[in-house]
């Protein structure tokens, strides 16, 4: 590094500009950018680092060790105070600066693209008590005819598919349902399980999608019923779906059109989940009295994925929610990690546009 070089930093600088540009023009940035230069990064990401057995963060790690080490021997060669202060200012400067012109470059441009729920025309409403026990009604329908599929014993469903066959099967899934969106999405991502168990679960995150890798990890210790929606989850994160809101709503559509009964009960079941939720912030004594009646295998599973949970209890959770909230509203998220509580909203919005879309069909028939 020499006295006067600082490249990344004004990389950096340069990539920030960009991104003011690029959020003024969301609809060229969603051509020139998610639809043309990213699908080459997903692609190229795929054919290489993709084939790699392990999580290749590590490979990122040791990089940031080898270049911190090198710092530190450099630091301690320089004589006089005044050229160490330098150096620091300059290394931690190059530092951020790269740091943010790759995070762009590799994918944060997609924060500034037209948002999915835009380019579908949906228009989410937020759910009364009536329309969000209807959603919920139609929720434990479905869900209780794809359980009939997988077994019909009560029991708790905790039989796991081997990972990577399941890695391959959201894989499969993703990109032949992901037309049913209008979406054109390209490449062969990976979603890796972070090792050891229940050590993403401890700062709060259940799955992680990281830019400079171009991989999504999740915890190995999420129950089977959790890891086929969170897989797609970070799946769309893959595909360029910034939004955490989106991503769930992306993952619920596709794994609800999958042909496999597991990938659709768990979609089916998440997002009973969240439906529960919110309907025990509006009525807990009416959301107790539905809750009678759910099915006992449905009750089973979802007592098991809070014991799952349980077990691995968050040690940094209030550190890693207000982190997350600051970072997404930084890239222009405005409702932070409120964002990922969107579900219910948009998947009642999907709903009623595609019965208005059957509608139209058979009325032009």
């Amino acid at each position: 590094m020499g006295r006067s070089n600082w490249t990344w930093a004004y990389l950096g600088l340069f990539a920030l500009g960009v991104r003011g540009l690029a959020g003024l023009f969301p609809e060229l940035t969603d051509h020139y950018y998610s639809r043309t230069f990213f699908p080459i990064v997903r692609n190229g990401i795929d054919l290489s680092l993709g084939y790699l057995p392990f999580p290749t963060v590590y490979l990122f790690l040791v990089l940031i060790f080898a270049l911190f080490v090198f710092g530190i021997r450099h630091f301690s060669s320089i004589e006089t105070r005044k050229n160490r202060l330098r150096f620091v200012l300059q290394a931690m400067a190059n530092g951020w600066g790269g740091l943010v012109f790759f995070f762009l470059l590799l994918w944060g441009y997609n924060y500034q693209r037209t948002p999915i729920i835009e380019q579908l025309d949906l228009h989410p409403q937020v759910l009364n008590p009536v329309q969000l026990r209807e959603e919920l009604e139609h929720t434990k329908h479905l869900a209780s005819l794809d359980r009939s599929l997988l077994s019909l014993d009560t029991i708790a469903l905790t039989e796991k598919m081997e990972y990577a066959s399941l890695e391959g099967l959201v894989r499969r899934t993703m990109q032949e349902n992901l037309k049913v969106l209008g979406l054109n999405f390209t490449g062969h991502p990976r979603t890796k399980q972070f090792p050891p168990e229940g050590f993403m679960r401890s700062m709060g995150i259940l799955g992680i999608y990281f830019p400079y890798t171009g991989e999504s990890y999740l915890d190995p210790s999420l129950h089977a019923l959790e890891k086929p929606f969170t897989i797609a989850h970070e799946m769309a994160h893959s595909y360029g779906v910034t939004d955490e809101g989106e991503a769930s709503f992306v993952a619920w559509v596709v794994c609800t059109q999958a042909k496999d009964p597991l990938l659709r009960y768990a979609a089916h079941l998440l997002l009973l989940r969240y439906q529960l939720r919110d309907y025990f912030e509006m009525d807990e004594d009416q959301a107790l009295c539905w809750m009678d009646s759910l099915p006992r295998g449905i009750i089973q599973d979802l007592m098991a994925i809070r014991e799952s949970m349980e077990a691995y209890p968050p040690i940094w959770l209030e550190l890693s929610r207000k982190s997350n909230d600051l970072f997404l509203k930084s890239q222009g998220v405005k409702a932070g990690v409120k964002s990922y509580q969107q579900l219910p909203m948009l998947a009642a919005a999907w709903r009623q546009q595609m019965q208005l879309k059957n509608l139209d069909a058979g009325v032009s028939q």
